[in-house]
């Protein structure tokens, strides 16, 4: 009986009427998309109506998800520029991406969006909405959509914590050991790591703070013209963000300390899965007698851009393996390729590394992947190329489940050292298993957790209770620096009342002195 009334309290409190939500991810990169999709489906199959701006079509959608389609073009021929061999971005500094890969891209693909023929249409349509849910990648003039529906503003990341986000909503920053989110540093908690990490968190901060909003400020000004002069700055819609979900979880990142209104649901697209694998894949990760390598860069990594010699240097070390590989190559050739080795253009990455003969996964480190490779318990070998990647890789390389190998190193001979260590060292394997057991080990999973919160926003009309009081504080006393320049006016003041004291003893009795010294001479 008590187990009915409790299963039967989750029910209630789980309940919400069926609410109109607009979720807004009109970003075009599929790793973004394969991990966004998930929430908007699950929220249809609970029965809302949901309305998803996006340039990616679901072709199976339940009858109440409704798609609003955004022009489909690539980042780069929005940048008016050709598609670079991405390799060569490995040693852009994280301000180098920010310049000119997400300020500018990012100003672009929000004009796309808001210019596209379905989404203008949209919005000259008389809607209503209970939530605005919007992607945070760089497409802040979204935001406004949550006043012109005058519905309660979420958020969500493909990313983990998001340090523009904690200094608007007065999340704790943790500098010591939280990374910012594009920011690769070998040792974070170092002297020099920490100054690294604060100097471009305030760079990041200030340039969007105080230019790129000002860019979406005007977006919103050019295509919601019947918003201009009513809605907030974008800045302090911001500030008051009923929910931000991240995509992370401390048992497989380094933990941190978040308001109760930032959410970690890290692994939300790995939830639920009724695909599996083609009948000649699953034969050949069934009947490889050693085990299974698999190989993927990404969806925007090619491995066929790799140059000669990197590429000749994997393709020897392949041969050398008892084991089957998979190599997601993107070309319809591939010369010198072993008996050992398969090639794909595409190759479906959640089931192949679901199947237990996979012994490693050789990946470009992205968070969706290293997320898959975690809740599998597949070992990781890396090669980080930009953005997050080298932070992904890093905290599998110090939590024992994966080796780091930069691109710049990779040749035949250091390939096969550090493959053949994951492979042949069973430690990998063990801890790969220990952090995929407690990854997996909530009391909700990733997807429950999203719904529930975002019903819970709807539920409590934007949950304003859960709102950092402190955001509306202006910096200097959110930092409690007018409380320490008074304690250190005091020290100061002390020091001095201590300092004119001794001064006044000294004096007096350097007065002493001089008087028994006159009356010994008078004497």
């Amino acid at each position: 009986m008590l187990r009915f009334q409790m299963i039967l309290y989750v029910v209630c409190l789980s309940y919400v009427d069926s609410a109109n939500i607009l979720y807004v991810m009109p970003f075009s990169s599929i790793s973004h998309y394969i991990m966004l999709k998930p929430i908007g489906l699950e929220l249809a199959r609970k029965g809302h109506n949901v309305t998803v701006i996006t340039p990616i079509r679901d072709n199976n959608p339940p009858s109440n998800y409704h798609q609003v389609l955004v022009d489909d073009k690539k980042i780069w021929d929005i940048l008016g520029m050709e598609r670079p061999n991405i390799f060569t971005m490995v040693d852009m500094s994280a301000e180098e991406f920010h310049d000119k890969i997400l300020w500018s891209g990012g100003v672009a693909f929000t004009e796309l969006a808001l210019n596209s023929t379905e989404v203008r249409k949209f919005l000259k349509a008389d809607n209503t909405f209970d939530l605005v849910l919007c992607e945070q990648f760089f497409q802040e003039a979204m935001y406004a959509l949550a006043y012109k529906y005058n519905a309660p503003l979420a958020l969500v990341t493909t990313f983990g914590s998001c340090m523009r986000h904690n200094i608007a909503t007065g999340n704790p920053l943790q500098i010591p050991n939280i990374l910012a989110e594009f920011l690769d540093i070998k040792n974070p908690t170092s002297f020099l790591g920490r100054m690294r990490n604060i100097y471009f968190t305030l760079y990041e901060f200030i340039w969007w703070r105080y230019w790129y909003l000002e860019k979406h400020e005007n977006l919103v000004k050019k295509y919601l013209p019947e918003l201009s002069g009513k809605v907030p700055k974008l800045y302090e819609i911001q500030k008051n963000v009923s929910l931000m979900l991240i995509n992370s979880h401390y048992s497989a990142e380094i933990p941190a300390a978040f308001l109760p209104n930032i959410v970690e649901i890290g692994g939300v697209h790995l939830t639920r899965s009724n695909t599996s694998l083609p009948k000649d894949l699953q034969k050949i990760l069934d009947d490889s007698k050693y085990g299974v390598v698999y190989m993927s860069l990404g969806s925007n990594v090619k491995s066929a851009e790799l140059p000669d010699s990197k590429r000749e240097a994997f393709l020897k070390v392949f041969a050398s393996l008892n084991q089957t590989v998979l190599w997601k190559w993107e070309d319809d050739n591939l010369e010198n390729k072993p008996e050992n080795l398969i090639t794909r253009q595409w190759l479906p990455q959640k089931e192949i590394l679901a199947h237990p003969n996979v012994k490693v996964f050789i990946s470009h480190g992205g968070l969706i992947g290293t997320q898959e490779a975690i809740f599998n318990g597949v070992p990781l070998v890396g090669v980080p190329i930009y953005a997050d990647q080298y932070n992904n890789l890093l905290y599998a390389e110090k939590a024992g489940f994966g080796k780091i190998l930069q691109y710049h190193e990779i040749n035949e001979n250091h390939l096969f050292q550090t493959l053949s260590e994951v492979l042949t060292n069973d430690s990998y394997m063990q801890k790969a298993k220990e952090v995929s057991r407690r990854f997996k080990d909530r009391p909700m999973t990733p997807l429950d957790t999203a719904v529930f919160w975002l019903e819970y926003v709807i539920r409590n009309n934007g949950a304003e209770f859960m709102k950092n009081p402190t955001r509306n504080l202006n910096w200097f006393s959110f930092y409690m620096l007018d409380v320490y320049a008074l304690f250190l006016l005091i020290v100061f003041l002390f020091i001095m009342i201590f300092y004119k004291i001794v001064m006044f003893i000294a004096q007096m009795y350097v007065d002493y002195k001089v008087k028994v010294t006159i009356v010994k001479k008078e004497q």
